[in-house]
């Protein structure tokens, strides 16, 4: 069994290398498709693979990624972007897992580095990402899906593959043209969605398409707007088990807190027995609180995130939970306490600079 790897690209000069030097020892076919750059992006690609085409680009990512698929020399594949990287791939395990289930899609952990507030931050999540392409493909103009040929639903796996992305540690500039240009393409899919006479269909892709359109509006801090696009989402019937419902509420959440509506996002405690099984949930149940000034319900949440093993945003269930704490008994006037939270915090930067001045 062999693996293809496809990519897709245009002006990503300054990520694609990184991107295509973590491939090397893995020793497997690359395929990237240039949609019309106008800097080195395809001299780079060269350097490393001779598999380089080009596809014109008609505003249309799963257009682009399908057509990648079709260049591909191999049966199976695996989809990167430019701004993700190999941090760590079994090869020999994933081909194994790939022979027994050739009918499934494989997901990879995808570790999202960027920086807010001038502090490093992680977050991570498991995308669809290995499949056969003979068996699916790419389908929405942007955040494109993985979707059976069939049409019918389908079976995953977790693959041992990790990958770094770097594609959210934007500037203030690229933050905004990067949300601007989602929006637009998210709101055609939108209008389509809504005109579309197959109710089946419109219930299963609408939700998701509302829930990118709030995350490209609270990428641009417009937070009043993701608000209402997240409200709307959260309008629909949901599986509360899928993992972009579960990132729609708790953006929510954040985004009602960014917009100075923390009164508003109280009413998150209704839906607590439903969302409120991970580290995440309970340390923004915390920061509502803490925001409400209702201080031992937000140090209690805090110190239950904290006994979580595993979170997606990394320090939620450690030394973010702790800090918050410090932060709550040092405005208290119980700086003992306060010290004793910040001293659990490590390193964190913060929590030092809060130590130093206590």
């Amino acid at each position: 069994m062999e693996l293809s790897v496809c990519i897709i690209a245009k002006n990503e000069e300054k990520n694609i290398e990184r991107c295509l030097k973590s491939l090397i020892p893995l020793a497997l076919e690359i395929v990237v498709v240039d949609t019309g750059s106008v800097d080195a992006t395809k001299a780079v690609a060269r350097q490393y693979t001779p598999h380089v085409y080009d596809f014109k680009w008609c505003d249309d990512f799963a257009a682009a990624k399908n057509f990648a698929l079709q260049k591909a020399s191999w049966p199976f594949v695996l989809v990167l972007d430019c701004d993700e990287s190999i941090q760590s791939c079994d090869l020999i395990r994933l081909k194994n897992l790939i022979m027994r289930h050739p009918g499934q899609v494989g997901r990879i952990q995808r570790v999202n580095l960027f920086t807010r507030n001038n502090l490093e931050q992680e977050y991570t999540e498991w995308l669809n990402r290995i499949f056969s392409r003979d068996l699916y493909c790419y389908r929405g103009k942007i955040h494109e899906q993985v979707e059976s040929v069939s049409g019918g639903e389908y079976e995953t796996y977790q693959a041992p593959v990790v990958i770094c992305h770097t594609g959210y540690d934007l500037t203030p500039d690229e933050k905004q043209r990067k949300a601007k240009r989602n929006h637009l393409l998210l709101k055609q899919e939108y209008e389509r969605l809504c005109s579309q006479s197959d109710e089946k269909e419109r219930e299963q892709q609408l939700p998701y398409i509302i829930y990118q359109l709030g995350k490209s509006c609270y990428m641009a801090e417009d937070y009043g707007a993701a608000t209402a696009y997240f409200s709307e989402g959260l309008s629909f019937d949901l599986n509360p088990r899928l993992e972009y419902v579960i990132d729609m509420v708790e953006t929510y959440g954040y985004a009602l807190l960014n917009s100075g509506r923390a009164k508003e996002a109280l009413f998150f405690e209704n839906i607590y027995d439903e969302f409120g099984g991970t580290a995440d949930f309970k340390f923004l149940m915390g920061l509502i609180y803490m925001n409400n000034e209702c201080f031992d319900q937000a140090v209690s949440e805090f110190l239950k995130a904290a006994e979580f093993a595993s979170c997606r945003t990394k320090g939620v269930n450690s030394y973010s939970a702790f800090y918050n704490i410090g932060v709550i008994f040092e405005c208290l006037g119980e700086k003992e306490k306060a010290r004793e939270y910040y001293k659990k915090c490590g390193n964190y930067k913060p929590a030092v600079r809060q130590l130093a001045g206590l």
